[in-house]
């Protein structure tokens, strides 16, 4: 953990310890998202304080911490009548209130509407979708268990019924969103097929934390400083390695969008028909965990091959 962090972590436990009860009588037990995932039961029904990263966007309001899997999910929502409007299948419409107060297993769910919620759920809302770091104070639900390919995992809860829940009571904390070199995005972008008989495949895992950590490690380190000033060359060296091929031979690899923090690159092979998308960023969350958090390295958030070759192995639009 970085001074920075536990700076953070530090100032926000000082703002629970002043506070009254929230609902019931009950201190809300301080845990971390980590925790909450390895042993969902143990929490069960409890009032809990966490400080992590909350993703919101389209079929997403989740909570998560890069330093542990993101699955199994905690999704989010509000208490009282106030609602996040999240959109997801199969779940309520994009309505910002309910007719009555929020009720999760026979346990009425109050909600604090202060100033500190109303910044939080302004960072959220931000389109198209984005990640905002705060510490909250819910009740946390780990649902039914429910089998999935990969084990078996709390959930009942969100999008499809993916996961755990903690509902919002309150918001102690929201850091600002006030840098113009970071990314606050909570997902890459994706390549646009319009064509049918075309498609892309994935070719870094969708779960990417512990890569974009590793590679600001290595350039705090000094082994890749170029990482620091080069989205670029980050591009370029991260298809090499997953193409495995030699760098020189990425030639004329072009820059075809750029927003705060994101650049996208696109890069034709000569006599092919593949091309390559790549996703580099400079994320919003690297920056508590980088040694200087002004220093936040470029790493490649996603990259897709993309064809319309019927014989190549992809996700087609039909």
């Amino acid at each position: 953990m970085t001074a920075s962090l536990a700076w953070r972590i530090g100032l926000d436990l000082c703002c629970l310890l002043s506070l009254a009860a929230i609902g019931r009588g009950e201190e809300p037990a301080r845990v971390t998202v980590c925790q909450i995932k390895v042993d969902p039961a143990a929490y069960n029904h409890k009032l809990v304080a966490v400080t992590a990263f909350v993703s919101h966007g389209f079929e997403d309001f989740t909570l998560f911490d890069p330093s542990c899997p993101s699955w199994p999910g905690v999704w989010l929502e509000y208490g009282g009548t106030e609602s996040s409007g999240t959109v997801y299948c199969c779940g309520p419409t994009d309505d910002r209130s309910r007719p009555e107060p929020a009720v999760v297993d026979n346990i009425p769910i109050p909600l604090v509407d202060d100033e500190r919620f109303r910044e939080f759920d302004r960072l959220i809302q931000r389109p198209p979708d984005t990640v905002v770091h705060a510490t909250i104070v819910g009740r946390f639900f780990a649902g039914r268990v429910e089998r999935f390919p990969n084990g078996a995992w709390p959930a009942g809860y969100g999008h499809m019924g993916c996961c755990s829940l903690l509902a919002i009571q309150r918001v102690i904390s929201v850091d600002p969103q006030d840098r113009a070199d970071l990314d606050y995005r909570a997902s890459p972008d994706q390549p646009n097929i319009r064509k049918v008989g075309c498609g892309f495949r994935y070719l870094l895992p969708l779960e990417s934390a512990a890569g974009s950590m590793a590679a600001q490690r290595e350039a705090d380190g000094g082994q890749t400083e170029w990482a620091f000033t080069d989205p670029q060359r980050v591009a370029t060296a991260t298809l090499a390695r997953l193409l495995q091929i030699d760098s020189s031979k990425i030639t004329g690899i072009r820059q075809t969008r750029k927003s705060q923090g994101r650049v996208l690159y696109e890069w034709n092979p000569p006599g092919k028909e593949t091309n390559y998308l790549v996703v580099a960023s400079r994320r919003y969350w690297l920056s508590f965990y980088a040694k200087d958090p002004r220093q936040v390295a470029w790493v490649v958030i996603a990259a897709y091959e993309c064809s319309c070759n019927p014989n190549q192995s992809v996700t087609r639009l039909k």
